[in-house]
């Protein structure tokens, strides 16, 4: 698998549970959202735009995604959203498509434009690190089943504070994906035992 592919497996609509410990304060909270992707091929205009925003070259990209949330989490305010829209572009290593570059016009700890560095590891999880100007953010995505995809993330900011958080994100779409053709039909409810 590389990362075009990740993404692929990722397009549909997802239902995000969340939790997240806040290191610091020995205290977790936890949350949700609804989140939808849409992969996005190499010549869609919206890869180019975020190729050129980053002054890399368009031609360099292979795909990438557009994704849309919206959340809550236990401790918001009443002025406090957590909803967005950001575009993803990969740009793989010319020697390797399982690493490389992850554009975006919009980070999710800070609204900048930001690049990641990403590559699939052993167990074809994919492994994004992020690094802002006040926070650095390690985070791992993978598929336990087509319809489950998890997600661990740690935030180390520069002051000291730091967090770590899992989601379980489970598709509620329902749409067929290539991984779903050669696995069982098993339904998703034996998986969790629900």
């Amino acid at each position: 698998m590389d990362g075009l592919q990740f993404f692929q497996q990722s397009a549909g609509d997802w239902k995000s549970l969340r939790t997240t410990h806040h290191l610091p304060f020995r205290r977790a909270e936890t949350g949700g959202s609804d989140i939808h992707v849409e992969a996005l091929d190499a010549q869609d205009s919206r890869i180019s735009e975020i190729c050129q925003m980053h002054e890399v070259d368009p031609a360099t990209a292979v795909g990438g995604a557009f994704v849309s949330w919206d959340g809550a989490m236990e401790w918001d305010q009443e002025d406090e959203d957590h909803s967005g829209t950001s575009v993803f572009s990969l740009v793989p290593d010319e020697n390797s498509p399982q690493k490389g570059k992850l554009l975006r016009e919009r980070g999710y700890a800070e609204v900048v434009p930001v690049i990641g560095q990403y590559h699939i590891d052993h167990e074809e999880a994919l492994v994004l690190i992020t690094d802002y100007e006040t926070m650095s953010i390690n985070e791992r995505f993978w598929f336990p089943h087509p319809d489950v995809r998890l997600r661990a993330s740690t935030v180390k900011r520069f002051g000291g504070l730091s967090t770590a958080t899992f989601c379980a994100e489970i598709r509620t779409d329902q749409a067929e994906t290539s991984a779903e053709k050669t696995t069982t039909s098993e339904p998703i409810s034996s998986f969790w035992g629900w």
